[in-house]
Order: structure tokens, then sequence, then C-alpha cells
């Protein structure tokens, strides 16, 4: 009889097996996620005590000099301006219209024209004035002839009075009408003087010198005196005027100022920093907006160059005062704290110190010192981003002065820097195995190069 394993025994073996194998795998499964533990927790303490420690590199100061650039405080005279805004107005601007009726036959003018003051702009059909004007003239010739004729009688019935052979009263008579005559003759030249001026008012005349605008009605059109429209526009451009707003703080200032002589207004260009015209003041107004609270003031430039337009918003200043000998310092040597103003002025030993100053005035450019420097003094003016109280200083020359970047450029970190010296040390390590080869190359090229030549010789006839 055959022997028959127990089955039961057999599958309890096999699962035996796979348990101790389960078991092993747990425990090497276990055993790599706490080894992967601890090494990422010492690469964690290592990144963190490397990136602590580069930082604390960064916001070390290095005790080295601060490089910088100083200037010396100048003594000069120093204007005092005040600030406004205002517009361009014309000193005369005319509307010119026709005085009488009649058809425009001429217009003896082009857009944008300078005229003289007497200049003939367009003319008028004349014709049925010129009749007017003839009609008058006779009208004082036939009176004239009367008048010659009356006192000839008034002088024969003088004669006949006198010695008695005609009556007084003839006489009278005779002298009145001569009297009514003379008048009548006064009220014909009266009436010529005003066809004449009628004519001549056919001729439309430039009343002042100045630029003609645009022209309103054309050649060949009908004309009269009660049209609103006129005919053009002439606007006076040389002289011109500005007329411009105070804040109401500044009339004492102003009035003082202008008590002691006339004052001086520059308009600056479309820029906001040149000067293209100067002139004077000429008028105050007599009283504050009460809306804005400004004062009003006008003044005469003469445009020479035609930078200024009626119409035209500008910036203006007015010369109020001058400060003689005053302290001068480029406008970046003043800087600002929370206790106010100050420079860092350089002592001994190249050591800065921050000294408080006062300003009494400030531009783009200069800044007025009224106490806090002398002029036997250095104040620094460019270089403080890493100046303090006490540093150490090294001055550099006005042309070494640091040219601005059109655009900020890319930092670094020091991995890329890292980087960028490994692939550099790469390159030159190619660099130099592609030497070798060429050197190797170039040792073995006359040997070879030898048969070539061998052959070439033998194949010559």
């Amino acid at each position: 009889m055959l022997f028959k394993p127990d089955l039961n025994e057999t599958a309890k073996a096999a699962g035996d097996r796979v348990a101790r194998v389960a078991s092993r795998a747990r425990r090497r499964t276990v055993s790599i996620a706490i080894t992967l533990l601890i090494i990422g927790g010492l690469g964690y303490i290592a990144w963190t005590s490397l990136q602590q420690r580069q930082a604390a590199n960064r916001n070390a100061r290095p005790d080295l000099p601060v490089p910088v650039l100083a200037a010396t405080p100048r003594i000069q005279d120093v204007p005092v301006y005040l600030d406004g805004v205002g517009a361009v107005r014309a000193l005369n601007n005319v509307l010119v219209r026709s005085q009488v009726d009649g058809k425009l036959i001429a217009v003896n003018f082009t857009e944008g024209q300078d005229v003289r003051k007497g200049d003939v702009l367009a003319e008028i059909d004349p014709v049925l004035y010129k009749a007017q004007y003839d009609q008058a003239v006779a009208k004082k010739a036939q009176d004239e002839a009367q008048l010659a004729n009356q006192r000839l009688d008034l002088a024969r019935y003088q004669q006949l009075s006198a010695s008695n052979a005609g009556s007084r009263q003839q006489y009278d008579t005779q002298r009145a009408v001569v009297a009514q005559q003379e008048a009548l003759v006064k009220a014909d030249q009266a009436a010529i003087d005003n066809a004449q001026a009628m004519l001549g008012y056919t001729k439309i005349i430039a009343p002042l010198s100045g630029r003609a605008g645009l022209r309103q009605v054309d050649q060949g059109n009908i004309i009269h005196a009660s049209d609103l429209t006129g005919l053009v526009i002439i606007t006076q451009l040389q002289p011109i005027a500005v007329q411009f707003s105070l804040p109401q703080q500044q009339i004492v200032r102003v009035n003082a100022a202008s008590a002691k002589g006339p004052l001086t207004v520059d308009v600056f260009g479309n820029d906001g920093t040149t000067v293209i015209d100067s002139g004077t003041l000429k008028g105050i107004d007599n009283q504050v907006d009460p809306t804005t609270g400004t004062l009003k003031l006008k003044a005469e430039f003469p445009n020479a160059n035609f930078q200024l337009w009626p119409g035209q918003f500008v910036n203006v200043r007015l010369k109020v005062d001058t400060l003689s000998s005053a302290i001068v310092v480029p406008t970046s040597a003043v800087q600002r704290g929370p206790a106010g103003a100050f420079s860092y002025l350089i002592g001994d030993g190249d050591i800065v110190t921050a000294k408080p100053v006062v300003v009494t005035q400030q531009n783009e450019t200069d800044a007025v010192i009224a106490s806090g420097l002398s002029p036997s003094d250095r104040v620094v003016t460019t270089g403080f981003a890493n100046l303090s109280d006490g540093a150490k200083v090294i001055v550099g020359k006005e042309e070494q002065t640091p040219a601005a970047d059109l655009a900020p450029r890319k930092k670094r970190s020091s991995r890329d820097a890292q980087s960028t010296d490994g692939q550099g040390e790469r390159r030159g390590k190619r660099g130099e195995r592609a030497q070798g080869e060429g050197d190797q190359k170039g040792q073995t090229g006359p040997a070879q190069g030898s048969e070539p030549s061998g052959s070439g010789a033998k194949s010559q006839p």
C-alpha cells in the first residue's frame, strides 16, 4: 500500500514559508523607510545650517571703506522765484468788420499773414459812394456860385444905402441872404466830408500790426456793416502778454518786491526746464479770486521768436528776491531722516558724520543751506546705500560716476555661479584635450604626408 502525504500538512508548510517571506519583506521596508527618514533629516539640517551661514555672510558688513563722491559747498548769489501757471493772452485782438454795405471785390491778404497797421485788407465796390461824393462836390460848387453873386448884390445894396439911393431894409435882407448861403456852403462841405469818409470805408484798413487769422468772408459776397462775423481777426503777437496766478499768501511778498523796481518773469517751454522768453511784470490785480484763493498777475514778453501763442498754457516763474552770498550744495547732498534734513560731512581720516542742516530753498539741482555747513566742508553726494554715521569712505572722482543701467540685471545665485564655474572648468579641460590631440596630430602629420608628396613627385614626367 502506497504512502500518501497529508494535504493539510503541505498547505501549512507553504503558508509558513509565505509568512516568513512577508515578514522579512516588511522588516526590510521599515528599515529602508527609517534609513531614508534619517538621511532626509540630516540633509535638511545640513541645508538649513548652510543657508543660515550664507545669510550671515551676506548680512555681514566687511570692514572696508565705502566708495562715495563728494562736493564742496560754494558761495554764490541765488535768485528766489515764485512759480505759477498761466495762459498767453494777446495784447490786442481785433475783429475787422466793414463799415459800409457793398460787394466785396478784392481780398488783399492771405490767411496767417503778418500785416502792418494801415495795410489795405479788402476792397468794397466804390461806384455808389464815388457818385455820392461827386454829387456833394457839385452841390457845393453850385452854392458857392450863388454865394458869390449874392455877395456882389450885397455890395451894391451897401453903396445904395450909404448914398440914400436905396432902402436900409434891402441891404439888411441881402446881408441875411448872404449869411444863409455861407451856411449852406458849409453844409455842403460837411456832406463832402461824409461822402469822402464813406468812400474811404470801401477800403478795409488794418487797424493794428499783427497776424491775420482765417478769412471769414470770400470775395464776391455782399457784406453789411451789421454783419457779426466780420472779415478776419487780427491778433497782435509782438509783444504778447501772459496772465498767471499766485497764491494769496504771496501778495505781501510780491508787492514788496514790485515796490523796489520792475520784476522779471520767465516762461518755460514744454519740457518745463528751458526758459523760452523773459519779460517784465506789468500789472497786479486789485482783488483776490475768492473761489480759488489766488491773485492774478500780468506780464509782457517781446516774443521775438513767436514761441508764445494766444491761448497757450505755460509755466512761469516770478523773480522776487536774490539771496546774496548764499551757501549752495548739490541737491543730492541733502538727505531726509526722522529728525529732518541732514548731510554727511567727510572729516579727518575720511570718516563721515551726519550733521543736521537747514534748507532755505531747493530745486532739482541745487539746495541753499541756511545753517549747518561752511564753505570749507566736504559733503557726500553719491554712494549712500552702505553709508552710516561714523563709516570710513573713499572719495572718488567725478569721471568715475557709474552709469545707470537701462534695465535691471538678473541676479545670479550661488548655485548659478557654481554651475558657471563648473562649465568653465569643463570647457577648459575639453580645450586642453583638444589641444593635446592637435599636438599629437601635428607630430604624426609629416610622416603621413610624406607618402603623398613622394607619390606626387613620382607621377611627374
